[in-house]
């Protein structure tokens, strides 16, 4: 049996909510990294985010990863792909590595059974945006004999802020992407609150929430939303700049995740903080999103 420290007891009835939570000193770490912050989902890497390569994951890895995750009822994990993959490269060795490591990472996300990989779709760098969601489609293609019948895990597209030629800010570039490749793979959306500010889509308020949920539910569709990145955002709606921060810090507002946890259509779906300043930061966040979402505060439900 793996030792391990005894995490605090998690709620399961309390709602998906929790943080991309550090894997140092093992992946089993983040686990209980986020038990201690009160999370009931987690976001991780599986490997150095910013390196090409990983080492095989171990039997004893997996066997303490695995124990952990049954200790701390930690449900619907989260792995978020490494930044380097670009599954819509114009360049032909850059694509070919992006599809190798993606391969790997969807190997390594089955052995520890985790339940969403979260990727970046990738950036156009001088071709046409329609080439490189073309691509994108040829490569999520390439990894349809790792998705059989019984396999669980989910492929998420994070929609981007659209800075410089990255695509995926758009719900209609998401759509075509999904259109074509949800009969080959398992396939979803993760929206980044901060991302879609940025891309130009108000959600400050119930009625901006409102609009841009019908908006998605008309293009692409909320059966293929499956989860949210939480972050507010240090720049202005429109301004295709990626800038995370924390909640009620930001040009997105307080209002926004106070509707956002309310919403009838977002209450079951896991969110995942990318916040600044760490577990410290979290802790808080994550009970102030929890508040939110008790039945006390759903007066607003009605509205939306």
């Amino acid at each position: 049996m793996v030792q391990i420290a005894t995490p605090p007891k998690i709620e399961t009835s309390l709602p998906l909510i929790g943080a991309h939570t550090s894997t140092q000193g093992g992946l089993h770490n983040a686990l209980l990294d986020g038990a201690a912050i009160g999370a009931t989902t987690i976001q991780l890497f599986t490997s150095n985010q910013r390196q090409w390569g990983s080492t095989k994951l171990q039997q004893a890895q997996l066997d303490k990863w695995h124990h952990t995750l049954e200790v701390t009822a930690i449900k619907q994990v989260m792995s978020h792909a490494s930044y380097l993959i670009n599954l819509g490269s114009n360049k032909a060795d850059l694509l070919a590595k992006s599809r190798e490591a993606f391969l790997e990472e969807i190997e390594r996300c089955l052995a520890l059974k985790i339940s969403y990989l979260n990727f970046h779709p990738g950036a156009a760098t001088g071709d046409s945006t329609l080439a490189c969601l073309d691509r994108i489609v040829q490569s999520l293609s390439t990894i349809e004999r790792l998705f059989q019948p019984e396999t669980t895990l989910r492929l998420l597209i994070e929609t981007t802020a659209g800075q410089g030629s990255t695509v995926g800010h758009s719900f209609e570039a998401l759509a075509y992407i999904i259109d074509r490749v949800k009969t080959v793979v398992r396939i979803g959306v993760c929206i980044d609150t901060c991302h879609i500010f940025a891309a130009g889509y108000d959600i400050r308020t119930v009625d901006g929430w409102a609009n841009t949920l019908a908006k998605f539910e008309s293009i692409v569709s909320l059966n293929h939303l499956y989860a949210l990145h939480v972050n507010d955002s240090m720049a202005p709606l429109g301004s295709r700049k990626d800038r995370h921060a924390n909640l009620g810090n930001g040009e997105i507002g307080m209002d926004s995740f106070k509707a956002m946890m309310c919403h009838p259509k977002l209450q079951t779906i896991p969110k995942y903080l990318e916040t600044p300043n760490g577990a410290r930061m979290w802790t808080k966040e994550i009970e102030l999103l929890r508040s939110y979402s008790s039945p006390k505060k759903s007066v607003l439900a009605h509205l939306l």
